[in-house]
């Protein structure tokens, strides 16, 4: 989503109008969920995708009509086994899409834009929230910055936005709501190869990177150009450089057992929702005896650590063990915001 608003930015300097298509409802086995968007101009599909195949070729041209009537509209698509066959897609369903026209010469659209930009870089919560029953219904809304958009939204649906998709409907309005932006970060304790290799594939599915190492040479930007940030530091005083929140999600990939126990030890200090350690079992065996030994960790504490980290795919590259790393981070990241609805 952060891209996709950037594109936006880009598009209008451009002078083009846009319309942005967004997954409201979905039945069956569809390839992508309500939440999904894809942003399209009068050349085709220019970022996102919602689901490929039959879809996303319909609302290509779907598009092409709404750019020309300059109107938002919600068209509702059923994928028989024709449709599969012939597109070559694997899933089918149905699935309802609001296509949103973005004007070039919209202020408010141009407001959200920079905001977003803004509440990205500052980790602030905040959601997007289109009103489907205007053509140029959509604001942003954050705790920070209040609602900003045109979209009439109720105080009641501001105070119980969920961090799924969501669809509020009543007498005077019709609203689809998403959080797109969320306080939490990824810090990756360690530069080497690794982290190379995970930073990106985490930042390719929208987790915020910091890595953090006590080596200049491994924290290089030029190492991580799909970091946020890249901190020189002292892995016995993870605290003055960083504040770990409940929010935040930590893997600790050091050059040693003796810094990873001793960021491990500081870890479990905080509320860190994910606390992943790589390493084979023997590591892990040594490393959890001496936290418990020297630091007074206790067996309930050490069950918060993930150790192997990753996901059991038989990984070995560091490529492969950043996949699997990434994956159990979506899996946690989905659980969490399952339990938050």
């Amino acid at each position: 989503m952060r891209t996709l608003f950037q594109t936006i930015k880009q598009q209008f300097l451009e002078g083009n109008d846009l319309v942005l298509a967004s997954i409201t409802a979905s039945s069956g086995s569809t390839p992508r969920g309500a939440g999904s968007r894809m942003l399209i101009g009068k050349s085709g599909r220019i970022a996102g995708t919602i689901g490929g195949g039959a879809v996303e070729y319909r609302a290509e041209l779907m598009a092409q009509d709404i750019l020309e009537k300059k109107e938002s509209c919600e068209h509702e698509f059923r994928l028989n086994r024709k449709d599969v066959e012939n597109i070559g897609m694997i899933c089918g369903g149905d699935v309802t899409v609001f296509f949103q026209y973005l004007d070039h010469n919209d202020p408010v659209i141009s407001e959200i834009t920079e905001t977003a930009a803004k509440s990205y870089e500052e980790r602030k919560d905040f959601w997007l929230i289109c009103d489907l029953k205007t053509t140029s219904g959509m604001s942003l809304y954050s705790p920070s910055y209040g609602l900003i958009g045109n979209a009439a939204v109720p105080s009641s649906i501001l105070s119980s936005l969920s961090a799924q998709p969501c669809r509020y409907r009543g007498d005077d309005y019709d609203l689809f709501s998403e959080q797109i932006g969320t306080s939490g970060t990824v810090y990756v304790f360690g530069g080497g190869h690794v982290s190379q290799k995970l930073v990106p594939i985490l930042a390719s599915v929208d987790f915020r990177c910091v890595v953090l190492d006590d080596r200049p040479e491994f924290i290089d930007p030029v190492l991580f150009p799909d970091a946020v940030e890249t901190i020189l530091c002292d892995f016995n005083h993870l605290d003055q450089s960083i504040s770990v929140t409940d929010a935040d999600y930590c893997c600790v990939m050091t050059r040693g057992h003796a810094y990873d126990t001793i960021v491990q030890a500081q870890l479990l200090a905080t509320p860190a929702c994910y606390i992943g350690v790589i390493g084979s079992r023997a590591k892990k065996a040594a490393v959890f005896r001496k936290l418990v030994e020297e630091y007074d960790v206790t067996e309930q504490e050490l069950e918060r650590i993930v150790s192997p980290v990753g996901l059991e795919i038989k990984a070995e590259t560091p490529a492969e063990i950043a996949i699997s790393i990434t994956g159990q981070m979506i899996e946690v990241r989905a659980d969490r915001k399952a339990a938050a609805k």
